[in-house]
């Protein structure tokens, strides 16, 4: 009968169809021929992330998604970790697999039963059973229950960390799956089965092991490992501050009593702080030193981490000066035009890098130069603007994404350079499987300060946001591991903190917007966090910047 029949409008190729009601999104699949790069891993429906198993029983719009887009690659990924404890489940008693962070192109994971570096003959039997759970294509079974049964389950199962996370989610049902009878929670969605995930590789990678994924732009190749040793030197300081305050993971935070709050707090930024000084006092201690570079990708805290320098390298007795690379743009009708026919202002050569270098050597060598003015309104660089020169015991500070490409300061002897990389570099986890990536910290961070300073929406926010993270992988990360010094700007509270200005702008993003799966998975994030009040937050904190009531002018 045409009442059982329900319209179908998909987005990825415009087509319009009618079919059965309860007809699922892999039977559509084949019905509409939707060809994309990737395969297939998931659907949007009316802009609600859902798995190819869910039937549609009423008008829907859908958008499939592959393997290439951001949150396709991300189901592959948690999937991926599936098996990878299934695996470690089956051939290591007590084995309990730990993922760390994403590091190399790839995850840094740990089995914490291991008192030793893992084997490369367990690496590889662990590889081989992986490929047997892939190659007889098990089905991840979904269940969708009672959170409060779901915790209780884990519970049984002796598995705390994940009952401890669901304690916290605020959803009366909850979906969790199972893999040949082995039950995990993640919440995002799973591929329907392990046969989707034949590319994968795992290798030694310092005290554990690398989980190797396949490349965004290529679903058949594995992304290339990236050596990235004073990264992995910056996870393991964030692993050794975790124990000394006693914290690893969101449940972790939100147990603490509201008394003991104020201390976390304190120890947190007390931790930013000596490594701040630990910095400075390495440039204190090289007199060839008269250029500081700070780089970092976008809300990484950059600007507050160089007031916060600056102020430490005077308790040194050496004065700051700063210089703004905006002021060396060149004029917009020069600026380079990107892929998409737009003026690429994140380009290092929408600088005037010749310009830029002549004047900087001028002030390393005690001359005075006048820096130049640039007008945004006009596009163009004003002649005249302020007369400067660097005398003994001051040094230049510059804050910029291009501060640790060689291309930006390529005439400036590097002895005289001290290039520091800032970011969000690590987070609290979920749980032992469950990460949380350091750009959902950083995005968040960005749509609060976007709307309170600039009036943005998180629409706005989020709908540039992939132009932003192109810029970063282009002109910012490949140059990370060039850092005399990395600075880790996130805090262990910062989520549970943010959570109550994030919240109701994200909220405000309607269902019909192309930003509201992000906003929807964002808003997901911060439900498993109890808000704290961020009163106790001190005025000179990092997180200031973006939360508001900073001590320092920006």
């Amino acid at each position: 009968m045409e009442t059982n029949r329900i319209e179908i409008i998909c987005k990825n190729n415009n087509k319009r169809i009618k079919v059965l009601a309860g007809t699922t999104l892999s039977e559509l699949k084949l019905l509409l021929e939707v060809n994309m790069p990737a395969p297939i891993v998931g659907a949007l429906i009316n802009n609600k992330l859902s798995s190819l198993e869910t039937p549609i029983y009423r008008n829907k719009t859908i958008e499939f998604i592959d393997q290439s887009s951001e949150s396709g690659l991300r189901i592959y990924v948690r999937s991926l970790v599936f098996v990878l404890y299934k695996a470690i489940n089956d051939l290591i008693p007590n084995g309990k697999l730990r993922i760390e962070h994403p590091v190399s192109n790839g995850y840094y994971c740990e089995i914490s039963s291991n008192k030793q570096k893992i084997s490369s003959e367990q690496l590889s039997a662990i590889k081989e059973r992986m490929k047997e759970i892939i190659n007889a294509d098990i089905p991840f079974v979904q269940h969708y229950e009672p959170t409060s049964d779901i915790e209780q389950l884990f519970r049984d199962a002796h598995n705390s960390d994940c009952a401890d996370l669901l304690h916290y989610k605020k959803e009366y049902y909850s979906v969790y799956y199972t893999l040949d009878g082995l039950p995990d929670f993640y919440p995002s969605l799973l591929v329907p089965s392990t046969g989707q995930l034949k590319v994968f590789d795992i290798c030694p990678y310092f005290e554990g092991f690398l989980l190797q994924i396949p490349k965004k732009t290529n679903h058949k190749e594995l992304a290339e490992i990236v050596e990235q040793k004073k990264m992995y030197e910056i996870f393991k300081e964030h692993r050794q501050w975790c124990r000394i305050i006693g914290v690893n993971n969101i449940a972790d935070v939100n147990s603490i009593k509201r008394s003991d709050l104020n201390i976390l707090i304190k120890v947190t930024e007390a931790l930013h702080e000596k490594k701040i000084v630990q910095i400075a006092d390495k440039i204190a201690h090289n007199q060839n030193i008269r250029v500081i570079l700070v780089a970092g990708p976008s809300s990484s805290g950059k600007t507050t981490f160089s007031k916060r320098l600056s102020v430490q390298l005077a308790a040194s007795g050496i004065i700051p000066e700063a210089l703004s690379l905006d002021n060396y743009f060149i004029n917009r009708e020069s600026t380079p035009i990107d892929e998409n026919g737009e003026h690429d202002f994140e380009s290092i050569h929408a600088l005037d890098l010749p310009y830029l270098n002549s004047q900087l050597e001028q002030l390393i060598n005690g001359k005075e130069v006048e820096t130049p003015i640039y007008n945004f309104e006009t596009g163009k660089r004003e002649a005249k603007g302020k007369k400067m020169q660097i005398k003994d015991g001051q040094v230049l500070v510059i804050e910029g994404i291009h501060g640790l490409n060689p291309e930006l300061t390529k005439t400036i002897p590097d002895e005289t350079k001290f290039k520091i990389y800032v970011s969000a570099l690590t987070t609290l986890s979920g749980n032992d499987h469950n990460w949380i990536p350091t750009s959902d910290t950083r995005i968040l961070r960005r749509i609060i300060r976007d709307h309170k300073y600039r009036s943005y929406s998180a629409e706005n926010t989020i709908l540039r946001w992939p132009s932003v993270r192109r810029g970063e992988n282009k002109w910012i990360f490949p140059y990370q591991e060039n850092a005399d010094a990395m600075f880790n700007s996130s805090l262990l509270f910062e989520l549970s903190a943010i959570k109550k200005q994030a919240e109701p702008i994200l909220m405000e993003v309607g269902q019909n917007s192309n930003a509201y799966p992000e906003a929807r998975r964002l808003l997901n994030l911060l439900q498993f966090f109890t808000p704290i009040s961020y009163n106790d937050i001190p005025a000179t904190s990092l997180l200031r910047e973006f939360l508001g009531g900073s001590g320092f002018r920006y």
